[in-house]
C-alpha cells in the first residue's frame, strides 16, 4: 500500500501535540505546549492560525467546549482552564479555570488528555522536571460535567496516549514510560474504564532499545495508530492480536501524536516535536494520505 506524508504548511511547533479534528469548522487544532501555543490549521484555507495564551507557560492540549465556539479547555500547568479564542488572533485568554489536578505536586503537569465519545474529560499528568523517562508521579483522571476529576490511574509516569473504541466497548491509554498500549473495558453509559490488559508492546521492536509510546488514534475498524516519541514511525496496530499492519514512516524522529481528519475523516495528521536540536523538518505537523483507512473526528467537551 502506498501513502503520502506531506508537511502542513507553516505549521511548525516546538513541541506539536494534541491534535483535534474539528468537524464544524473543518480545521484541526493542536498545541505548541511549552510556549502555551495553540493553533488552528484552516482545511479549506490550508492556513495555520497561531496563538499565545497571555500569562501562561504550558498548552498540554486543546478541546473545543460544545456550544460555546470561541471557547476551548486547555490544560495549564496541573490547571484545566477555559480559554477565549476567536480562531484567528495572536493572544487567547483565560477565562476560569475548570478543575485542577495534584494542587501540591507543583513539579508535575498535565500531558495529554481528550474527549470520550460522549464528551467527557480523560486526561493525565507527568513530572515537569528532571528525567521525565524514570518518574511515575502522574495520575489519569476522568472528569464530567458538575463532578470533580475521579483519578482512574496512579503511578503513571507520562500520561499520554487516549482512543476509545465503542464498537469494541474498549478505552486504550499510553503510559510512554512503561513502553505498552493498555486496553481497558470501557462503559460508554457510565464513562467508567476497568480491567487494563496490555495489547501492543514496544519494548523488542528495535534491537537498539525501546520505543517511547506517545499521542495514539483509532480507525473505524478498530486499529490503533501508535506515534513513537524516538522512533519516526507511526504504528498500525491490531489490538487484537498486537500485531504491526503498517509503520508509517515520518521524516523526522519525534512523533507525538496522531488524529484523523479532513473532509472524509481519512487524512491522518502527525504532529512532531523538536526537542534537544533536532534537523528539520522537526516540529512541523504533517498529513498522510492514501492510508485506505478512516477514523473519527474529535469531540466537543461537554461543561
Amino acid at each position: 500500500m502506498s501513502y503520502k506524508v506531506e508537511a502542513v504548511p507553516d505549521s511548525y511547533a516546538a513541541l506539536g501535540e494534541g491534535p483535534h479534528w474539528d468537524v464544524d469548522r473543518q480545521s484541526l487544532y493542536y498545541v505548541d505546549l511549552e510556549s502555551a501555543g495553540i493553533n488552528r490549521y484552516d482545511f479549506k484555507q490550508n492556513k495555520v492560525y497561531k496563538a499565545k495564551i497571555e500569562g501562561e507557560i504550558f498548552a498540554s492540549f486543546i478541546l473545543p467546549v460544545e456550544n460555546k465556539p470561541q471557547e476551548f479547555a486547555v490544560g495549564c500547568g496541573l490547571r484545566t482552564v477555559i480559554v477565549q479564542w476567536d480562531g484567528v488572533s495572536a493572544v487567547a485568554k483565560v477565562t476560569r479555570t475548570l478543575f485542577e489536578v495534584q494542587p501540591d505536586l507543583k513539579e508535575n503537569r498535565l500531558n495529554d488528555a481528550k474527549t470520550d465519545p460522549n464528551g467527557r474529560f480523560y486526561g493525565g499528568t507527568m513530572a515537569a522536571s528532571g528525567d521525565i523517562f524514570t518518574q511515575w508521579k502522574g495520575e489519569l483522571y476522568s472528569w464530567q460535567a458538575g463532578g470533580q476529576p475521579n483519578a482512574i490511574r496512579s503511578k503513571v509516569g507520562i500520561s499520554n496516549g487516549l482512543a476509545w473504541d465503542v464498537k469494541a466497548k474498549k478505552f486504550y491509554f499510553i503510559d510512554t514510560n512503561n513502553h505498552e498500549v493498555l486496553a481497558y473495558d470501557y462503559n460508554q453509559s457510565t464513562g467508567a474504564v476497568s480491567n487494563p490488559k496490555v495489547i501492543f508492546d514496544l519494548r523488542k521492536i528495535r534491537p537498539e532499545g525501546p520505543l517511547f509510546p506517545d499521542g495514539m488514534t483509532v480507525d473505524t475498524d478498530g486499529n490503533i495508530y501508535v506515534a513513537t516519541f524516538n522512533g519516526g514511525t507511526v504504528f498500525k496496530v491490531n489490538p487484537s492480536t498486537g500485531k504491526i499492519l503498517l509503520e508509517i514512516k515520518i521524516p523526522t524522529t519525534q512523533i507525538t501524536s496522531v488524529a484523523f481528519g479532513g473532509p472524509n475523516l481519512d487524512i491522518l495528521y502527525v504532529t512532531t516535536a523538536n526537542k534537544f536540536d533536532q534537523p528539520k523538518p522537526a516540529g512541523t505537523t504533517f498529513q498522510v494520505t492514501g492510508l485506505n483507512a478512516k477514523g473519527y473526528a474529535g469531540v466537543n467537551l461537554k461543561i
